[in-house]
């Protein structure tokens, strides 16, 4: 069954006017798209709509029921509003009741699970679920099925990854309020809690080797339904310093979950994090390494280079939502590289694989 309708090519974006809605909005207007910018904030909505020459939407992400009703009529929802712990749900119902696409830029493991677990329900709608179109996971995820594809039968996935830059406030919340929760591994098919910082290792990026920790990226979650790898870890770098303060603290950080907490974090971010300026956006890199190992001990290990992590969102964001309304995506839960193909990360300006020898 497809889920694409060309006749019906009407898109909205919500959570346009955050760091990296914006960022997408304006490049899927460089293209010619005029999507529905939709989000909370009316004032803040309809001055970017005015000035991108868009339609406008405002409405909160209350029930599934009250959210329906406002997705009618589109063709495909693509959700830039984080975290997306409290968004993605409510979204991805209301877009199965409407018979709309969904798509979002998530890096989030549960999003990327509860996506999985409503596909029957989304193929009987003819309904596409897609998420983590953006950085969170695509490199990754076009990378881990690349890899799988070389050595079938893998049994076990490393992915890494560094990037410069810093993070926007959007991204920069959700890892706060994924702090007090730990890390996470899938571990023989399961995804499993572990310990923050739980594993460390040098990782052979194609620039030169750097310390990385594990950390719980979407991968865990994606990774196993793009390749079927039962045991994945995703590391990203960071100083031994920082690694070994962060471990030091471990015990104290199930406190960033306590209200009041929680809520000083999130303030000290509204105040403090803007995000990655136009420059380091436009000329920063992001570079991937990946692993795959059989059960003799024989691996395959490849590097990957690529834009930005935020300039990179926004070209791959806006691809995935010309595909989800131009061709035929499969209904149901679909991760990126199943939905567009292990290769589809190639398609994009200054990136390139290589396979070590």
């Amino acid at each position: 069954m497809n889920c694409s309708d060309p006749q019906s090519a009407g898109i909205t974006i919500y959570g346009a006017t955050g760091y990296t809605g914006r960022l997408i909005a304006r490049h899927a207007v460089t293209l010619g798209l005029q999507p529905t910018l939709a989000g909370r904030n009316e004032e803040r909505v309809a001055k970017l709509a005015s000035e991108l020459n868009c339609p406008s939407l405002t409405f909160p992400v209350a029930s599934a029921s009250q959210l329906t009703d406002c997705l009618r009529g589109f063709s495909t929802v693509l959700n830039c509003a984080g975290p997306f712990s409290q968004t993605a749900g409510p979204m991805m119902e209301a877009c199965i009741a409407a018979g709309a696409n969904y798509l979002d830029i998530t890096g989030e493991i549960d999003v990327i699970e509860r996506a999985a677990s409503l596909s029957d329900r989304a193929k009987q709608a003819g309904v596409a679920l897609i998420p983590a179109v953006g950085f969170d996971v695509v490199p990754s995820d076009c990378l881990a099925a690349m890899l799988a594809q070389r050595l079938p039968g893998a049994q076990r996935l490393e992915l890494a990854f560094t990037a410069l830059g810093g993070m926007s406030p959007g991204t920069t919340k959700t890892m706060i309020q994924a702090l007090p929760s730990g890390g996470r591994a899938r571990i023989n098919g399961v995804i499993r809690r572990v310990p923050t910082a739980w594993k460390t290792m040098e990782v052979p990026f194609r620039h030169g080797k750097l310390m990385a920790m594990s950390i719980p990226w979407g991968d865990v979650a994606s990774a196993y339904y793009s390749t079927g790898i039962p045991n994945i870890e995703v590391y990203t770098s960071a100083p031994p310093t920082q690694i070994a303060r962060l471990r030091r603290i471990r015990f104290a950080l199930p406190l960033l979950g306590i209200w009041p907490l929680k809520t000083l974090a999130m303030e000290w971010v509204d105040r403090n994090v803007k995000g990655p300026s136009d420059e380091v956006r436009a000329t920063g890199r992001s570079s991937l390494w990946g692993r795959v190992t059989d059960a003799s001990g024989k691996s395959v290990s490849a590097t990957l280079e690529t834009l930005s992590g935020y300039h990179l969102t926004a070209l791959t964001a806006v691809a995935a939502l010309q595909l989800s309304i131009a061709r035929q995506v499969p209904c149901g839960f679909a991760t990126a590289s199943q939905a567009f193909g292990r290769e589809f990360i190639l398609n994009f300006p200054d990136t390139d694989i290589q396979w070590a020898a």
